[in-house]
């Protein structure tokens, strides 16, 4: 291992991330007493115009629906599950259950009905809280699971079950509850502690089935007060949320909030993102690395030909060479720096305006970005930073700084975080957002938290100054028959980088000669493509399996072959019919590739591009 953990404390720093809420619920009544009537949230109403909480409004609709929960019957830490996408009451919900006393148990909308089952038995949900019907009917198919049930909620429409209760029904028995015990909430609250259970969120099973992580009211509450004193993030700032809030990185993003107190635009339908951050004009926003590939790629495929394409494919070359003097903090030399100015003027300012005009900075996380698309954003001026974490580790415990970024790195320990390289390159993590373990898997409990320390199962470096660079994940790693090791998130991402219209990579290579690839096309790019090659007309799965389609994505093979090592280097594809999905198994909930299942399915395929 390293001679000695990797910390972002320094002197007093210890004492300052101690000054924290003893749980969910008093942060929100600490930031209420801070705030008031200030701005917390933005939502869209039903009528799709935007309208907003203060921070008063947000803590009358939480005791009235904790109120109600109450009202239902539920214990000191009972789990409370929520299956719905990113909007307004799942985050009411959520502070709801824990101001309550209970535990949430998040469920992805789109996790198909035996994993529901599988969750939420295995979690010993009490309460549910699920979105519309279609929710509804997930819980239903299994009969003793529902059976067991105290309620279920409704937010959108309402059933005849009496055990099924809607939104209102579920506000106003706590309007009942508080008129006759108008302290009922705050007593729940008195009585959750830090080591409180707050959250039981299961992790995307890309192995198997999914873990229940266990974190405490202290694991948020020491987040939001980490990345406070990092001071990244001020109560004037304005955050765009469209990240699925059943991930442990949109819970974290939450609990941000809480302690520091900006106010959150929420709306998560990925459609309605570009018309929402020109609405919005938010000052910063996280999300997937899919989604950032996604933007450049568009940007790219509307600047190929003609004269637009010549100016944007200029000012890219201009922004790329402007970024190691200003990663250096180094003033730009004048005729860059005039050339400068004219891209921006010309292509990157029109960017930015459709990013919202106002960005400081963009937030990676749940996977690898690509370094090549990581330059992309910040040659026009866009700076998209990364973090790490993990559903283990209450998600933030590295984030890249945008005063001083380090593009390529995760950055540096949050305050009380501690890090170890082990022999093997893995990376072990500890501190208070570390959890106490799994949910009824000792086994797994037993290999994953060692003596205090949590094995990640990440591969990574530590720089002198601290920056951590993940290289890959221990068990994703191939090693060819001659020998050698290939990174597969890093073949993918270059892959990935360089193909407009690829969607999704899985590469392959255990124990072969070389290294082969299946390749699913981005449907809507791929169309466009043929739109503007007399190929119209044709679903994106025949364009797969035609010879023109091949010949484009080859070329783009070659291009990033041309960015890897030789034994690294894509030797046959094959380009899928489809992208792989959730509902195949392929995908997770998250949108995390299951390897081993992709490959199992098209294993064939796979066998044929090594016959010679």
């Amino acid at each position: 291992m390293t001679d000695a953990p990797a910390r972002a404390d320094g002197p007093g720093r210890e004492a300052q991330l101690r000054d924290r809420s003893s749980s969910v619920g008093q942060m929100l009544l600490d930031q209420v007493e801070r705030s008031g009537n200030r701005e917390a949230f933005r939502h869209r109403d039903a009528a799709e115009r935007w309208t907003s909480l203060s921070w008063n409004q947000t803590k009358d609709q939480v005791f009235e629906l904790a109120a109600g929960l109450l009202a239902l019957g539920l214990e000191p830490e009972a789990r409370v599950s929520i299956a719905a996408t990113t909007r307004i009451e799942w985050i009411l919900a959520d502070l709801a259950a824990m101001c309550a006393g209970g535990a949430v148990t998040t469920v992805y909308p789109t996790t198909q009905h035996d994993d529901v089952a599988f969750i939420m038995n295995d979690a010993g949900v009490s309460i549910a809280v699920v979105e519309d019907a279609e929710q509804l009917e997930k819980v239903r198919r299994d009969a003793e699971l529902y059976d067991r049930l105290r309620a279920v909620i409704m937010i959108d429409g309402d059933d005849p079950d009496e055990k099924v209760h809607s939104w209102q029904d579920l506000r106003e028995l706590g309007r009942t509850l508080l008129q006759e015990n108008p302290g009922a909430v705050d007593e729940a609250i008195a009585r959750t502690g830090p080591d409180t259970v707050a959250t039981l969120i299961y992790t995307s099973g890309t192995t198997g089935r999914p873990k229940g992580v266990v974190l405490n009211h202290d694991a948020w509450a020491y987040e939001g007060r980490a990345v406070q004193l990092f001071a990244l993030l001020h109560p004037s700032d304005v955050q765009f949320l469209w990240l699925p809030l059943s991930h442990v990185f949109g819970k974290a993003l939450l609990a941000l909030q809480l302690q520091i107190g900006f106010v959150t635009a929420v709306d998560g339908r990925i459609e309605k993102i570009v018309d929402g951050l020109g609405e919005v004009r938010p000052t910063w926003m996280a999300g997937a690395p899919r989604i950032f590939e996604k933007v450049r790629a568009r940007v790219m495929m509307g600047t190929q030909g003609g004269v637009k394409g010549l100016i944007a494919r200029w000012a890219f070359s201009v922004g790329q060479r402007t970024i190691p003097y200003r990663l250096a903090g180094r003033p730009l030399p004048r005729g860059l720096a005039a050339q400068y100015w004219l891209a921006d003027r010309l292509v990157f300012s029109k960017l930015k305006e459709r990013m919202g005009g106002r960005m400081r900075f963009m937030v990676s996380g749940s996977a690898k970005l690509s370094t090549q698309v990581q330059n992309w954003f910040y040659a026009a001026g866009l700076l998209v930073i990364e973090g790490y974490g993990l559903t283990e580790t209450s998600a933030v415990t590295f984030v890249d700084d945008p005063r001083a970024p380090r593009l390529g790195t995760v950055g540096r320990p949050v305050p009380g975080t501690e890090v170890q390289i082990a022999d093997d390159g893995e990376v072990l993590l500890r501190g208070p957002g570390v959890s106490g373990g799994y949910h009824n898997r000792a086994e797994a409990n037993a290999e994953s938290f060692v003596d205090g320390w949590f094995h990640t199962g990440d591969i990574g470096e530590l720089d002198a100054d601290g920056y951590l660079r993940i290289t890959d994940r221990k068990k994703d790693l191939i090693k060819t028959s001659g020998g050698k090791y290939v990174a597969p998130q890093k073949v993918e991402g270059i892959l990935v980088a360089n193909c407009p219209y690829a969607s999704q990579v899985v590469v392959y290579g255990e124990g072969r000669k070389y290294v082969t690839a299946l390749i699913a096309l981005d449907p809507e790019a791929i169309t466009q493509w043929a739109a503007d090659n007399d190929l119209g007309g044709q679903s994106p799965s025949e364009l797969a399996r035609h010879p023109k389609v091949r010949e484009l994505i080859s070329g783009y093979v070659d291009r990033a072959n041309e960015r890897l090592e030789r034994w690294e280097t894509v030797k046959r594809f094959v380009i899928l019919d489809s992208e792989l999905s959730v509902d195949s198994g392929e995908v997770t909930p998250s949108m995390k590739i299951r390897r081993g299942a992709v490959v199992r399915k098209y294993q064939p395929q796979l066998d044929d591009l090594y016959e010679d």
